[in-house]
């Protein structure tokens, strides 16, 4: 039997259905009220996330963290995603992400902060010129001494001025994919440290959640601050890069799923209540036959990004399912959010109806953390590796 098609444990679906509860009742009006502000995620929102534990799903218990696993993380991401994207969004800036420290007691303690919702990061790895292209980057760093100098330019740094460290991948030796690194740059939340400045990123969507461009100035961080191997090598750069990103392409599917799902119901529920002709226009079949193949791409998205995370979740190799989960899921919550828009005809082009957002975010789901052209060149090279 597919992972997919298991049921759910008892445990994961009360967690689900908490994470579900928090949304309608204390996401969703927040998100209402600031997205069309354009404003970040209130701290005080963050600060209930971090009750609730949604900072520390995959760390372990000893570190004050659920100790779960891949899909679990998912499943909160998906309900997180129904209200706000951006919210999902937020947790993947901690969950052990940046703790690859050689020090274990420096990796202990930001593991129970990031746990504990007290140490959010941000990721400094695109620039203007290496967006796809990863092994492109061009920042560098020069050790002198202690210390290493960072030079360079940074583009798409979401949560940058009001998270507490920023990761920063940089080039620390000739090549491509070898000799890069990724370093630790700890920080003052709002403020920028010495070296770094930022230009917000206007944006059509995805609000919550200022994107910066960067520029990196002669900035000294600690040698003791490289991200290392499991055996504490370096020049492992583009290595945790790409398990990050593998992290990030199931992550992403499942803001899909959720964000295609907060169209579905906006759109069921407007579709109930409009009268047109003398009736509900949900009673036409024309609108019928919509709601029902957007409700089908959402559970099939579903149950992708559910089968991949338990691959993942048992240590197998789910390079291809994570790149098919996300090109599905994403592809999918374009298409359904554009319909649940239909639905809605002249209002669903209005900012009165949060639909607008769905389509905003459920949009951008094509384009980050791999686009989806760079999914399917991923796909065809598994199949045809042989």
């Amino acid at each position: 039997m597919s992972a997919a098609s298991r049921l759910l444990t008892p445990a994961q679906e009360k967690l689900r259905d908490e994470a579900r509860e928090f949304t309608a009742t204390e996401l969703l009006p927040v998100a209402n009220e600031l997205d069309p502000q354009h404003a970040d995620i209130p701290w005080s929102t963050i600060a209930r996330m971090a009750e609730l534990g949604y900072f520390g799903i995959m760390i372990g218990e000893e570190h004050g963290g659920l100790g779960l696993g891949m899909t679990e993380y998912c499943l909160v991401t998906e309900e997180l995603s129904r209200g706000w994207m951006s919210a999902a969004s937020v947790i993947a800036r901690a969950n052990g992400t940046g703790a690859a420290l050689a020090d274990p007691q420096r990796r202990a303690e930001i593991l129970r902060r990031q746990a504990a919702g007290d140490w959010i990061s941000a990721g400094a790895f695109s620039e203007p010129e290496a967006g796809s292209d990863v092994a492109a980057v061009s920042c560098r760093a020069e050790r002198r001494g202690d210390v290493y100098v960072l030079n360079g330019e940074k583009r798409w740094c979401g949560w940058a001025k009001a998270a507490d460290a920023i990761l920063v991948l940089a080039r620390t030796a000739p090549g491509r994919r070898e000799g890069l690194d990724v370093f630790l740059v700890e920080k003052e939340r709002g403020e920028f440290p010495e070296g770094i400045t930022g230009t917000p990123i206007p944006k059509i969507g995805y609000h919550g959640i200022t994107s910066w461009q960067l520029q990196i100035t002669d900035l000294k961080v600690p040698a003791a601050n490289m991200q290392v191997g499991p055996n504490g090598e370096t020049g492992t750069g583009f290595a945790l890069f790409a398990d990050l990103i593998n992290w990030g392409r199931l992550h992403t599917a499942a803001r899909a799923v959720g964000a295609a799902r907060a169209a579905l119901e906006d759109a069921t529920a407007y579709a109930k209540r409009r009268n047109q002709f003398g009736k509900p226009i949900a009673s036409f079949q024309g609108i019928k036959f919509r709601l029902a193949d957007m409700a089908t791409q959402v559970a099939a998205a579903r149950a992708f990004y559910l089968d991949a995370a338990a691959k993942f979740d048992a240590g197998l190799d789910c390079r291809q399912d994570c790149s098919m989960a996300k090109l599905f899921a994403s592809e999918a919550a374009e298409k359904v959010a554009s319909s649940a828009m239909q639905v809605l005809g002249g209002n669903g082009y209005t900012t009165e109806y949060a639909v607008e957002r769905h389509w905003r975010d459920a949009r951008l789901t094509q384009i980050f953390e791999g686009t989806s052209e760079i999914q399917r060149t991923i796909i065809a090279q598994h199949l045809l590796k042989d």
